[in-house]
């Protein structure tokens, strides 16, 4: 059984705890966050579902909202807006942001647990990892672990795997390095970047005739390009 990760972003440390209490109970993982700015370092991508007040210190709840679905590797992470303001125009506000539910304060614990696993099984239902990502007669298999260019496989190491399959996966969306390292080699590495020149070289000359559609922009970084 899937242990969905969700994050608890709320000022109050006595909401964070209860909420953390109650949705570990429930079989959830749970983390919290007591600002905005602290839940943005968090590697927000990694959640199942973020709870998110909106009325936080200098960045607020809608703030960090719209940043989370204005990024490709957050905008389809849900959220449940769960705080004390509760008119019309907030929640519709809070929708249009993108978010998935809205729980005004004071809440009912069962209702937030009932809410969060409504959410949860729907996204991921409709989100789930495919098994394989497909370009032509490019092929990755993301349960062996394997490339094949027309049915042929190309040893990839790791990480140009891992660079192609970010690629693949956001296809005409250019990645800095410092995106690249962080997605692929993890924030807390030191890597130099060089070590991305390299890799994508490498990657190019690999996968063939489709070398040319992995374009570099200069003072931007690296995407594919149909």
């Amino acid at each position: 059984m899937t242990k969905y990760k969700i994050l608890v972003v709320d000022d109050e440390e006595s909401i964070c705890e209860i909420l953390k209490f109650n949705l570990e109970a429930q079989g959830y993982e749970v983390d919290v966050a007591y600002s905005a700015e602290e839940a943005m370092k968090m590697h927000p991508e990694k959640y199942a579902l973020i709870l998110l007040d909106i009325m936080m210190g200098e960045m607020s709840g809608f703030q960090m909202a719209h940043i989370l679905k204005e990024k490709p590797d957050t905008a389809k992470v849900p959220i449940i807006f769960c705080t004390a303001k509760d008119t019309e125009n907030d929640t519709v506000a809070g929708l249009n942001i993108g978010a998935d539910d809205y729980i005004s304060k004071p809440f009912s614990l069962s209702e937030v647990v009932a809410r969060v696993r409504n959410v949860i099984r729907r996204t991921s239902q409709t989100e789930a990892e495919p098994n394989s990502i497909v370009y032509e007669t490019l092929k990755l298999d993301l349960r062996s672990k394997r490339c094949t260019l027309e049915g042929e496989e190309i040893p990839l190491t790791k990480k140009e795997f891992e660079v192609l399959k970010l690629f693949l996966s956001l296809k005409g969306v250019i990645f800095s390095r410092e995106e690249i390292l962080k997605r692929v080699w993890g924030g807390d590495i030191v890597v130099l970047g060089r070590t991305i020149d390299v890799n994508i070289t490498r990657l190019r000359k690999k996968i063939g005739r489709y070398g040319k559609h992995i374009i570099t922009r200069n003072g931007y970084g690296y995407g594919f390009e149909e």
